[in-house]
């Protein structure tokens, strides 16, 4: 026995009421679990006032290339996070030729708001395939344990090159695509990821290749892990992959489904309920994926996700970001883009606000955009691109684009459907960071709303979705269970405040929480976090290779 946690609050991970009781741990796994155990020599842990947990599971994030040049996943690791889960959405690193790796640069750069800059100076890239892409991760320790999808859209970039892009794939190519799905999962990727979100707008503002594809072509390629009895299906859905659709993935694959993403502020109030409702009905082993924060970005028009994914938008995204003042500037091109954008964005200018600028200093967290517009006598989206304009397109608006419905989110949260995720840890660094999910969970939902029970929240972050993706090994605390574990103050855990900084490769920026009220933090039983503070190159994680 090397150590005995006591006088914690146990929060098991399995849903089930929190108990007083004593935690031993022995090398990687939990030893005992029972009232009252002698420690003997081992070293005792005083968990008085704290709630123990098992490690939090974050199944929806983007650290594909951040993995490569940060091996303690930060923010993540400071929110009681002990396993990630990449390549979601059908986006990753691999496979890649030599002659692509810009290409899939610049569509993680459209898609997922990442820096170019920090990709082309932080991948190491001494992988193509993706056998040898999990082996890189691999050839280092990292402070949490990871898992990789296989994402579409690099596959079919790799097999189709160019032509990803423009047109469905040939029977030959489906089978060459499969073909690579299979060896990835066969080398241990947790499954396989796509898209058909028509907001996905990649290289030079095409759709990325994942969105050219026909559902027979998806179909196919997640019958791999059918064959293999093993792996998960994601899915972000959009036009020709939705319900019915998934649904059908799920009954010809034999895999679990689960598809992203499911959000509260979308049309009429109760519509993300129905969409559970419908999910069921439609059968099969699916489950859509929640969040529990609304979702808010900090927006610079230089960089316009979300708004991508309005015709027009795909001019600004296909010229170089020193020429996109100008596409800005011309009115002409407003006047194109002004209505679909406003039918899809409008409702929000009322919910966005100059969140950082060093022209306008006097508007930062004031008025509105459309207390502003309104005011003048002027269009809102005039108003956005003058304020940008006149800042470089620097300026930062902050924008609430949709879970804000908190009453239906609540009842979300109770619908045992639903799967916690959607953190997008790693993606849109510079824009948000919702890498703290789970203490706002802990924090927000359960402590100052009452909105739910802690036992509930600590299942949604560990036995749940540690089920869904077949990882049984953890996210329960019992005998024989992996010692990842949690140590918190049910008091003050929280995400905490945003703060921008510029630690990225090339001195790249993004957002990032510290939180707050996560004590200890254990992976496979060794500490990496003690009394509010990490330990400085604990890196115990380990690749999670399905299947092994």
């Amino acid at each position: 026995m090397d150590f005995v946690i006591t006088g914690a609050l146990v929060v098991d991970g399995t849903g089930a009421p929190g108990r007083m009781v004593d935690v031993a741990v022995s090398g990687d796994r939990i030893t005992a679990v029972a009232d009252h155990i002698d420690p003997g020599d081992a070293e005792v842990v005083d968990g008085s006032g704290h709630v123990l947990a098992p490690g939090f599971i974050d199944v929806h994030t983007h650290y594909d290339a951040q993995v490569l040049w940060d091996r303690d996943l930060t923010p993540t690791s400071w929110h009681g996070v002990t396993t990630a889960v990449m390549g979601n959405c059908g986006f990753g690193i691999a496979p890649t030729r030599e002659a692509h790796r810009g290409t899939i640069a610049r569509t993680l750069e459209n898609v997922e708001g990442m820096s170019v800059e920090a990709l082309e100076a932080g991948i190491p890239w001494t992988f193509e395939t993706f056998p040898e892409y999990l082996d890189a991760i691999e050839a280092e320790p990292t402070r949490l344990d990871v898992a990789a999808f296989v994402g579409h859209t690099p596959v079919r970039l790799y097999v189709m090159g160019s032509d990803a892009v423009e047109r469905a794939a040939t029977p030959d190519e489906v089978a060459e695509m499969a073909r690579i799905v299979g060896e990835a999962i066969d080398a241990g990727a947790i499954g396989f990821s796509s898209s058909k979100a028509d907001g996905h707008a990649g290289d030079g503002g095409k759709p990325v290749p994942s969105r050219l594809a026909d559902v027979e072509e998806i179909v196919t390629l997640a019958k791999e892990l059918g064959v293999r009895d093993r792996g998960v299906v994601e899915i972000t859905t959009g036009t020709g992959l939705f319900i019915d659709e998934v649904a059908r993935l799920a009954r010809e694959s034999n895999r679990p489904v689960t598809w992203a993403a499911l959000f509260t502020g979308l049309g009429t109030p109760g519509r993300a309920l129905e969409l559970v409702d419908r999910t069921e009905q439609a059968g099969g082993n699916v489950v859509p994926q929640i969040a529990c924060r609304p979702i808010v970005m900090q927006l610079q028009l230089i960089d316009p996700f979300p708004f991508a994914r309005v015709d027009g938008f795909e001019r600004v995204l296909s010229v170089p970001r020193s020429e996109r003042a100008a596409v800005y500037a011309d009115p002409e091109w407003r006047n194109r883009v002004r209505a679909p954008l406003t039918a899809k964005w409008g409702h929000r200018w009322n919910k966005t606000v100059i969140a950082e600028s060093d022209a306008h200093t006097d508007l930062v967290d004031g008025e509105s955009l459309q207390e502003m517009a309104d005011k003048a006598g002027v269009d809102a989206f005039d108003l956005m691109c003058e304020l940008a304009l006149a800042d470089d397109l620097k300026t930062r608006f902050r924008i609430v684009l949709v879970n804000d419905d908190e009453d239906e989110l609540a009842m979300l949260l109770n619908d045992e459907r639903t799967l916690l995720g959607l953190s997008d840890a790693g993606a849109h660094a510079s824009q948000l960071c919702d890498a703290g999910f789970s203490t706002h969970l802990l924090g927000h939902w359960v402590r100052e709303l009452g909105a739910l029970p802690l036992e509930r929240a600590v299942w949604r972050l560990t036995g749940h979705p540690a089920a869904v993706f077949g990882l049984d090994d953890r996210g329960i605390i019992a005998e024989g269970k992996k010692a990842d574990l949690v140590l918190l103050d049910p008091d003050t855990v929280d995400a905490g405040p945003l703060e921008r900084v510029y630690d990225l490769p090339a001195g790249a920026d993004r957002l990032i929480s510290r939180g707050a009220g996560i004590r200890d933090i254990w992976v496979s039983g060794v500490p990496i976090r003690r009394d509010g503070a990490d330990i400085a190159d604990s890196r115990p994680g380990r690749l999670v290779r399905s299947g092994r």
